[in-house]
């Protein structure tokens, strides 16, 4: 990595933190919460950079968002809802080449964050439950619960990333951060 992606991806995550520390709407009671843009601040790394960056950022979040506000039950939720959940963000660095790219790079970052929170919960909650018809019970609740503030929040920065000043903003964020 060179200086100037590590510059900017340290800022990005940094500022990813504060707005996540500071801009919380709904705190759910078993973790999660909307955030103001912070996973779109994460997912700009890859965007400008590719993937590889992108993971190495998002995961990097993931686990100081651990640090900073642990929750977990189930030692693997520490894996599944810190550095695999947050690092999916990453994914955004496959679509830093093509139009549109930050759109469908955020969406299938996010898509796969909730794929690791859904995981995660599933885990947990059907290891309590035990017949078929409570753990599908279990399932949607899971998939309720964490679609609640991840697609929230998803659903909201892509309205955003839709207007064209804002488009026109976040291109000239990733020119200022090409490397020559």
């Amino acid at each position: 990595m060179k200086t100037k992606q590590i510059t900017f991806a340290g800022l990005a995550i940094a500022l990813a933190i504060v707005v996540s520390t500071i801009i919380k709407l709904p705190s759910l009671p078993n973790g999660g919460s909307i955030t103001l843009f912070s996973m779109l601040i994460i997912s700009m790394i890859g965007y400008c950079y590719g993937p590889t960056t992108g993971f190495i950022a998002s995961i990097t979040y993931g686990v100081l968002q651990f640090i900073l506000e642990p929750y977990f039950v189930h030692p693997l939720q520490v894996l599944l809802d810190y550095p695999l959940a947050f690092g999916a963000l990453g994914i955004s660095g496959f679509f830093s080449k093509n139009k549109n790219g930050l759109i469908y790079g955020y969406l299938f970052g996010i898509l796969g964050r909730l794929f690791f929170h859904e995981v995660s919960g599933l885990i947990f909650y059907t290891t309590y439950v035990g017949d078929f018809h409570d753990n599908m019970i279990a399932i949607s609740a899971v998939l309720i619960y964490n679609a609640s503030y991840v697609l929230t929040e998803g659903l909201i920065t892509l309205i955003l990333l839709v207007l064209p000043p804002v488009r026109k903003m976040l291109e000239s964020i990733k020119r200022l951060s090409v490397i020559y």
